[in-house]
This record gives structure tokens, sequence and C-alpha cells, in this order.
């Protein structure tokens, strides 16, 4: 079956880049890390997925996979978020690794970081995907970064616009008109 071309993408990013980009965040993560007994990786369901099982593979030390669901009530402006999925792991005193797929107006990563804090991790980090600082509402802090974009509406490579787009190997721009 032929897969009908979608005219409202324009790629910004290839799957060739995302590729690059990733061995890198991945090598800087394993340095900074490289003391460390173990980190708990936690994946931000469902658009972290793709990046973090590429990022995990990239990984030299040793950690733990685990993933924690939210959801967005009112739009993700609102801040209204609620946990659907907790995590499995206890992650008292251990180095906490979240993983977002994109950071924009901060406020859910800021939701989720006040959550996971108080649950008295070693140390707490944030791995995002993609950073869109000129939608920022809230200053949250993005450790590892792996790229910036513009303020435009993307999919692919777990990214989604009504759960479809997310299995693209690239991502683009979706003009969300017509």
């Amino acid at each position: 079956m032929e897969k009908k071309e979608d005219h409202s993408l324009e790629v910004l990013l290839t799957a060739e880049q995302i590729t690059a980009k990733v061995n890198i965040l991945g090598e800087t993560i394993s340095r900074d890390y490289a003391d460390a007994y173990e980190i708990v990786l936690v994946a931000v369901l469902r658009g972290s997925v793709y990046f973090t099982v590429d990022l995990s593979r990239q990984l030299s030390v040793p950690f733990i996979l685990d993933f924690i669901g939210i959801s967005s009530y009112g739009g993700s402006s609102s801040g209204v978020v609620r946990i659907t999925k907790d995590l499995d792991v206890n992650i008292a005193q251990k180095h906490v690794l979240l993983v977002e797929d994109i950071v924009d107006t901060g406020l859910t990563l800021n939701y989720l970081l006040k959550n996971l804090i108080i649950r008295n991790p070693l140390s707490l980090k944030v791995c995002t995907f993609l950073d869109m600082p000129g939608r920022r509402i809230v200053d949250v802090p993005a450790d590892y970064k792996g790229f910036e974009l513009p303020d435009v509406f993307v999919v692919g490579y777990g990214l989604d616009y009504h759960e479809r787009y997310r299995n693209l190997p690239y991502v683009a721009k979706k003009n969300l008109e017509g």
C-alpha cells in the first residue's frame, strides 16, 4: 500500500540530524554521570518514548528506565496537570534524569519537577529533545537540550497531532490550517 504524501508537513529536522544529536547527548550524559552507581531515566509518556529509547542506547552508564504519564487539562498553557501513570521505581537517593520530548511553556515540566523533588532524589536533571524558549511562561531548567526551535507546531519522532505522526523518523512543522 502506497503512503499518501502529507503536504501540510515541512521537515525541520532530518533523521540524520536527530541521530547525530542523540549520539552527542548520550556521550555528554554518560560523561557527566560516569561516577554514578546508576541513574534513573524517567521518560514522560508518550511523546518522549522514541527519544528516550534512542538516548538510552547511547548511554555507557548503568540506568533504570521508568515512565511517568501526565495529562494537561485546558491545553498545555493552562498549567493544570495530573499524573495518569506514576513511577514504579522509588527515586529517593538516586540520580534522576527526566526525559522530555519538548519544553515549551514550562508549566508541565515545572509541575513534574516539583512532584519529583519531594521524592528526595540525590539529583534531578532534565533532558529535552526540543526546546521552544519563545513559548516559555515559567522559567525551568533544561540541563541537556537537543534542538531549539521557534514557536511552531511540530510532529514526528514521538510528537503527535491527534495521535498521528508520532512514528515519523524526522521532525516536521505541521500546518494546522486547511
